[in-house]
């Protein structure tokens, strides 16, 4: 499909954009299925928080819009939104007056092995740290650098993610997922107030869980919590749930919870 720039077809973009420039913006990366783009409102829900705390202009019920006729026309595949402050003059202030830029890009369905969800994958221990930015914390911003160099470190096939730590060493998410564990039957996900991604599909297991009156600990994990953990599993909202069975030394199977939050997911993913 052609991209859109803010409702229009558009191939080019104003090297005057602060995205380009700054990495000035956030992102949302959803699922369409049937025409439809999956777990919208909690997309939204995330993108207006980073607007908020960004003071970027935008009209998030316009972006809606948008996303749902993108998303009709494209059918399956992954729909990617990018929202930047829009074009500024050299230098980093922005200016208060500028009107947010929308920008739409429409990918095929995402081809992972059907044996991630199946058997559980393997992480990668990434050797690149996430920095600590409370102002930053939880967004899904434009700067990824960190993730660009952590998902450099492997090439292999080995590996399907990255487990990502923070300066400090506490587990925090994976390189392109949230990670959770389970320690007698409690679910447990890492505290993201400092670094890290609020991902939508951490958002809404949370919400399941609490639904089903499963144990949640939201807190910093180490490593030797990780080592302990009866299971693993890593999460977004493009593939759902994988089970992690192992990551370098560690190894563990693929449990009853995992499995049950995983049927959940999958679910939700299925228009």
């Amino acid at each position: 499909m052609d991209c859109w720039v803010d409702g229009q077809p558009a191939d080019a973009l104003s090297l005057k954009d602060r995205g380009l420039a700054y990495g000035d913006g956030l992102f949302e990366t959803i699922a369409v299925r049937g025409g439809q783009p999956l777990l919208l409102d909690r997309h939204l829900i995330r993108l207006a928080d980073g607007c908020s705390r960004l003071a970027i202009a935008a009209d998030i019920e316009l972006i809606r819009a948008e996303l749902q006729s993108y998303a009709a026309a494209m059918g399956e595949g992954v729909l990617k939104l990018i929202l930047t402050r829009g074009d500024g003059l050299r230098g980093y202030a922005p200016d208060p007056s500028a009107q947010g830029r929308r920008i739409l890009q429409g990918n095929p369905p995402a081809a992972y092995p059907a044996a991630h969800g199946e058997q559980g994958i393997r992480l990668f221990p990434c050797a690149t740290r996430l920095s600590v930015q409370s102002l930053l914390a939880g967004l899904k911003h434009l700067n990824r650098l960190e993730q660009v160099l952590a998902r450099a470190e492997w090439q292999d096939s080995e590996h399907a993610e990255g487990l990502m730590l923070d300066q400090a060493g506490r587990v925090i998410e994976g390189v392109f997922s949230n990670l959770f564990l389970v320690r007698d039957g409690v679910l447990v996900t890492a505290d993201l107030k400092r670094c890290g991604v609020a991902g939508v599909m951490r958002a809404e297991i949370l919400f399941q869980a609490e639904s089903l009156a499963i144990p949640v600990q939201i807190t910093d994990i180490s490593l030797d919590q990780l080592q302990w953990a009866d299971e693993v599993f890593v999460c977004n909202s493009v593939y759902g749930i994988w089970p992690v069975r192992a990551c370098a030394a560690l190894h563990w199977p693929v449990g009853p919870l995992t499995r049950k939050l995983q049927t959940i997911a999958r679910t939700l993913l299925d228009a």
